[in-house]
């Protein structure tokens, strides 16, 4: 497992915190010391899924707003916080019959809940993430990316388009802050599918081969303050088995 450093001091901004995926992360940065900001497009779900976890700074923000966002963004500034951390699990699947079962309103989706909640989030926070420390940026994609299938055509092609912003705020970060590289990182965390305990509990005659349960997800995301920035900036991180 991926280490955990202590991470007392930074602050942690968790986009899409209500998702199983979300709430691990969220218990996991907290757990390491960080400040999570979990943010959310329901006021209500926020409380529901994350209430159990102590001093957690819950926003509730529409991440496809990009004005929203942007006063998301003023608020904290004019609270004195600034993010050291982005962790992008705003997502969701969408699929169809073939390419020509691809619907216009499942691209939508996609687009909007993948691509346009990320370039939104990173370009309000980039000039935080640059200016700290241990600047860190992660995303969620998929293996589909590099065998993408017809019936899941919309989804890799999102995701693949995501993962070239990635790489593009990587570019930016390469040699800020230091003489010699980059001290904050962008990074691509690859996956098949997620599993977590609800899943396990429905289906508890199923195996899951090749899927990555969302505390092994969270670890990793922890664990990538303890790494090297240059070591990561730009790359894309394999979790799947």
């Amino acid at each position: 497992m991926t280490e955990s450093p202590d991470l007392s001091g930074l602050h942690i901004l968790v986009a899409g915190a209500t998702s199983q995926a979300g709430i691990a992360t969220a218990e996991a940065f907290t757990s390491a010391g960080a400040h999570v900001i979990a943010v959310g497009s329901d006021t209500g779900r926020l409380q529901r899924s994350l209430g159990h976890i102590p001093s957690l700074d819950m926003r509730t923000c529409d991440l496809t707003d990009f004005h929203a966002v942007q006063s998301l963004a003023g608020d904290l500034h004019a609270d004195g916080t600034r993010v050291d951390g982005l962790m992008h699990l705003v997502g969701g699947w969408r699929g169809g019959t073939g390419i020509a079962g691809q619907s216009d309103e499942d691209y939508e989706f996609l687009h909007r809940s993948v691509l346009t909640t990320l370039r939104n989030t990173s370009r309000l926070f980039v000039a935080d993430l640059a200016a700290s420390a241990r600047g860190r940026l992660a995303i969620v994609s998929a293996t589909a990316v590099d065998a993408p299938g017809a019936d899941s055509a919309s989804y890799a092609a999102v995701k693949a388009a995501a993962e070239t912003w990635v790489r593009a705020v990587a570019q930016e970060f390469t040699g800020v802050g230091t003489t010699t590289g980059t001290r904050a990182a962008a990074s691509i965390l690859v996956v098949k599918a997620l599993l977590d305990e609800k899943m396990r509990a429905e289906r508890p005659d199923r195996r899951f081969p090749g899927y990555t349960h969302v505390s092994d997800l969270a670890a990793t995301m922890t664990g990538l303050f303890a790494r090297e920035a240059g070591t990561i900036n730009g790359q894309r991180l394999s979790l799947a088995g």
